[in-house]
């Protein structure tokens, strides 16, 4: 009997240990280059001290649908999924900021902007309908008086666009919105920048960590830590970039190591301060700066 009781009070405090484990808390996120810190993060097993696991996809679309699908604390990208979600009753907040984009989204085409004014032609526009890329194309079509032209929208990730394209003989006017580090490869299918985040478009592109605010009541001390991995990743991408590209270039497609660093100059990051003028414009577009880490 004696054996039989030790024997339960060891199986009981077994499992209370198990049950009391602290649950990982995951997060969604996609091949953009200003959210490579958490890949760094992630092969270098920073996260996993402070218990975050992350799921990588290909787009800002299908980011959306993975987190709507449940199971997942948080996601990273623009302030339009942000909203757009926030629409949908998901509750979040921005709690770390990555980075604005300064020329890593961009318009592309087989054709000069003032053909795609001249043609009579329907014009076919690749996207990710619902994501930044909407928002992206509307501004470029009011920036290039555009607005009157008939478009046809072909939705397809990233990706899929790539490859698509790459296999298609041009032989009308197209138009692709599309960001680092994807543009690379439809140049090579023949596509030139005609517009993007560092030339004539008014928007402004931010990205950022989005959680659920119960999330960031209960973890707030992970939260905090994941800033300071965000903070060294970045650091280290500074001090030796091509360390840190060896070890993210995976989840990006697999760029060449030039091509790496156009897309870094692409981008400001926003981790340790934000410019006053910027915080303005983030109030101006309802974008929460409070929870900011």
């Amino acid at each position: 009997m004696k054996i039989k009781s030790i024997f339960l009070i060891l199986l009981f405090l077994l499992t209370s240990c198990s049950t009391h484990k602290e649950a990982s808390i995951k997060l969604v996120t996609n091949a953009w280059i200003g959210y490579s810190p958490l890949f760094y993060a992630k092969e270098k097993g920073w996260l996993k001290e402070v218990n975050i696991e992350i799921s990588p996809l290909v787009s800002l679309g299908e980011s959306v649908m993975t987190f709507r699908s449940g199971g997942f604390d948080g996601l990273t990208g623009t302030q339009f999924e942000y909203q757009k979600l926030n629409a949908l009753n998901s509750n979040l907040v921005p709690v770390i900021m990555f980075n604005r984009s300064n020329g890593g989204d961009m318009v592309m085409s087989n054709v000069s902007i003032k053909e795609l004014q001249e043609t009579s032609e329907k014009i076919d526009v690749y996207l990710e309908v619902n994501s930044v890329n909407a928002f992206v194309f509307d501004d470029f079509k009011k920036a290039h008086q555009l607005t009157q032209k008939t478009f046809n929208f072909i939705n397809k990730d990233q990706l899929k666009i790539v490859t698509h394209l790459k296999q298609k003989a041009m032989n009308k006017p197209t138009i692709v919105v599309t960001y680092v580090p994807y543009n690379f490869e439809l140049v090579n299918a023949g596509f030139k920048t005609v517009d993007s985040t560092r030339d004539a478009m008014n928007i402004v592109v931010l990205d950022a960590l989005y959680v659920n605010t119960n999330t960031l009541n209960h973890h707030q001390e992970n939260f905090k830590k994941l800033k300071i991995v965000i903070n060294n990743a970045i650091h280290n991408l500074k001090q030796n970039p091509k360390e840190y590209y060896e070890v993210v270039k995976p989840y990006l497609e697999n760029p060449s190591y030039d091509e790496f660093l156009q897309s870094i100059h692409d981008i400001d990051w926003l981790n340790e301060t934000i410019p006053p003028n910027l915080i303005e414009k983030m109030n101006e577009i309802n974008f929460q700066t409070r929870n900011l880490l």
